[in-house]
C-alpha cells in the first residue's frame, strides 16, 4: 500500500468513528422520527418514483431508519430485494414481503446482529437487475463519494454491476450532518448518484 493510500485510509477510519459517535448519541425517537422523514424524501425522488426492483437493507441500532421506506416502497408495487451477509463478506438477496419475512442473524461470531430475508435466495447477480440500489453509508460528498463501513460488502456489489453492465441508481441515506465537504477515496471507490437524509435530496453529477 503506498504511503497516500495508508493515509487514505486511516483518514477514512477516523471519520467512520467520529460519525459512529454521534449516531451512537441518537435517542430512539431520534431514529424514528428520521426515519419518517427520510421515507417521505427518498419517495419523492424520481429514481425510486418509477423503480420496478429495489435493492435495499434493513437498519439496525442508530442507523438511518429504512424499515418505513421498505414497506411504503412494497404498497406501491415495487419489488424490494434485501441482502443476506455471506461467509466471505459478498452479499446474496432475497425478496421481502413484510416484516414477517426477515430473520435476525447474527454474525462475526454474534457481534453483530442483521436482519436477512428468511425466504428464498436468489443469487448475488440478482442485484444486477435492480433499477436502484440504496447503499448503506456513513457519510458522502459534494462529489458524491461514499464512505462506507470499510466491511467490503458493497464494493463488491458495485464491482458486480459494472461487470454486468448494469447501471441502477445508487441512492446513499444519511442523517443531514453526514453531508460533509470531502470524503477520503482510494482507487476502488465509486460516486454514488444521489444522498436522501431527512432534510431533502441531492443529486450528484
Amino acid at each position: 500500500m503506498r504511503q497516500n493510500e495508508r493515509a487514505d485510509d486511516h483518514a477514512k477510519r477516523a471519520l467512520r468513528r467520529e460519525i459512529l459517535l454521534a449516531r451512537g448519541r441518537l435517542t430512539a425517537d431520534d431514529v424514528r422520527e428520521s426515519a419518517t422523514a427520510l421515507a417521505d424524501r427518498a419517495l419523492g425522488l424520481p429514481e425510486l418514483a418509477h423503480a420496478r426492483t429495489v435493492a435495499a437493507y434493513v437498519s439496525v441500532g442508530s442507523e438511518p431508519g429504512t424499515h418505513a421506506l421498505l414497506d411504503a416502497l412494497r404498497a406501491r408495487g415495487v419489488r424490494v430485494l434485501l441482502p443476506a451477509l455471506l461467509p466471505d463478506n459478498d452479499l446474496d438477496w432475497g425478496p421481502y414481503t413484510g416484516e414477517e419475512s426477515l430473520a435476525r442473524v447474527r454474525h462475526g461470531g454474534g457481534r453483530m446482529t442483521l436482519f436477512e430475508p428468511s425466504g428464498e435466495r436468489l443469487g448475488p447477480d440478482a442485484v444486477t437487475g435492480a433499477d436502484v440500489v440504496l447503499l448503506p453509508g456513513l457519510a458522502v460528498d459534494a462529489r458524491g463519494m461514499r464512505l462506507g463501513r470499510g466491511g467490503g460488502s458493497y464494493d463488491r456489489v458495485l464491482a458486480r454491476l459494472e461487470r454486468a453492465g448494469a447501471h441502477p441508481a445508487l441512492v446513499v441515506l444519511l442523517y443531514d450532518t453526514e453531508v460533509v465537504e470531502r470524503v477520503p477515496e482510494e482507487p476502488h471507490d465509486r460516486p454514488v448518484h444521489a444522498v436522501v437524509t431527512p432534510s431533502g435530496a441531492r443529486r450528484f453529477d
